[in-house]
């Protein structure tokens, strides 16, 4: 059973930055695409970034491009968000997400199998 807890969230002022950290345990890291989701308050959850196995796909949702990267580093089953800029409507519950192996990244988060449980990131003006 793959596990993923998130790190790094907190309070911030508008236009700080923050780095999230997401480690995964219990199955094999390096052969799951990850993604990052988040859920503010009152809204559907929505798409973020995601990562490819090797980290050499990358994707971004509309209102973060240019301002979130997304990095993962499979020695040490950790897949990162480094977010810039960050603007009050970021404020959200930011969750990563693990697909079975061997699948590619997508957007969607019904294809994503495995779930943290989530960090919570405010932006402050």
């Amino acid at each position: 059973q793959v596990q993923l807890v998130e790190s790094g969230g907190g309070l911030v002022l508008a236009g700080g930055s923050l780095r999230l950290s997401c480690a995964a345990s219990g199955g094999t890291f390096s052969a799951s695409a990850m993604g990052w989701f988040r859920q503010a308050p009152g809204k559907e959850r929505e798409f973020v970034a995601a990562i490819g196995r090797l980290g050499g796909s990358t994707y971004y949702g509309d209102s973060v491009k240019g301002r979130f990267t997304v990095s993962r580093d499979n020695a040490k089953n950790t897949v990162y968000l480094e977010m810039n800029s960050l603007k009050v409507e970021d404020t959200a519950v930011y969750y990563c997400a693990a697909r079975l192996v061997y699948l590619k990244a997508t957007v969607k988060e019904d294809d994503y199998k495995y779930w943290g449980q989530g960090t919570q990131v405010t932006v402050s003006s």
